[in-house]
């Protein structure tokens, strides 16, 4: 599946949203950036795109956060999405501005693209009404950010990933995982999203999809007819069990440091929001059981998990950064 915006396809009476996105920590130290642009579409009327910056700094007391929106929405040959003339994203390179912060970042990986939904006919079919995939699902960056205040954050192999997700409608609720930098595996990764939708009234039960990848082996997670998934969220973290094929089962744990996630507003195409609580410095920690018959395996990543969850409700206790939506 070529990465290519989906956008500029959509049908003028429908609503849709579109987001790519990296995200990069550093190797030593919990100090993180997440970097989306994004298109929002509501029925009958033109896109509109936002650039958003985060920066995670567990020496500040809250994430710097910023975001800027236009309607002059492009996909120049040679990037995927470009905002205006404030900031572009495409293979291999980001580069951009919004507040205070402003970017120059390149970005490389060896690892193939990973298509989260399976069976591949999922990303034609009407449901899920989310469609995602990760290009780069465990990426190395170099390059450099500039805040304000702070001066120059410089990525030198710093880890992480490169996102988009499209859509016309976001699921009920929703987790995304990330992880990368593990002790004992230093090139093994997670990349999960999980998903509750509301049909009929009802909500489902969680959903997930997604691939663990260690000792060079990539296994899948989750799928529609997975048994054995279970979740205990909140927006100070969570407890999961995530089943595999063939016996496979990964326990998670992740801990969202005090003061450290960063609280945005996301409108639905269909007038709807939802509040989102992100933290990209996140504590990962996973048993990993039925590997290809191997012993079990533990992971940990003191900083380098990423845990959002996204809520309908408000009274989650994170600041809402005073950016409005669509």
């Amino acid at each position: 599946m070529d990465t290519v915006a989906v956008f500029p396809k959509a049908r003028p009476g429908a609503g849709m949203y579109e987001s790519f996105y990296l995200r990069a920590v550093s190797v030593s130290e919990p100090l993180g950036i997440w970097i989306r642009h994004t298109v929002h579409k509501a029925p009958n009327r033109p896109p509109r795109g936002s650039v958003w910056c985060t920066v995670f700094d567990a020496r500040r007391p809250r994430p710097y956060m910023h975001k800027l929106t236009s309607e002059a929405l492009t996909t120049p040959e040679g990037s995927w999405i470009a905002i205006d003339e404030s900031a572009r994203i495409g293979p291999g390179t980001a580069e951009g501005s919004c507040g205070d912060a402003s970017w120059r970042i390149g970005f490389t990986s060896s690892e193939p693209e990973l298509r989260h939904l399976s069976p591949a006919w999922l990303y034609r079919a009407p449901l899920p009404r989310t469609k995602l995939t990760s290009p780069l699902p465990a990426a190395s960056f170099d390059g450099v950010l500039e805040l304000a205040g702070t001066g120059s954050i410089e990525l030198a192999g710093w880890r992480g990933m490169v996102g988009h997700n499209w859509g016309s409608e976001h699921a009920e609720r929703w987790i995304w995982l990330h992880g990368i930098g593990f002790e004992e595996h230093p090139e093994a990764w997670l990349d999960v999203a999980l998903g509750r939708l509301k049909l009929a009234g009802r909500m489902t039960p969680w959903v997930a999809n997604g691939a663990l990848c260690v000792g060079g082996r990539r296994y899948p997670l989750g799928g529609l007819g997975a048994r054995g998934l279970s979740v205990c969220e909140s927006p100070e973290g969570c407890e999961l069990r995530l089943p595999g094929p063939h016996g496979l089962n990964v326990e998670g744990v992740v801990r969202v440091p005090g003061e450290t996630a960063a609280g945005w507003r996301y409108a639905d195409p269909d007038g709807g929001e939802h509040d989102v609580v992100n933290c990209s410095i996140a504590g990962l920690e996973l048993s990993v059981r039925g590997a290809g018959g191997a012993s079990p395996i533990s992971l940990r990543s003191a900083h380098g998990g990423v845990y959002e969850l996204g809520m309908r409700e408000h009274d989650h206790g994170v600041p809402i950064a005073p950016f409005g939506d669509g």
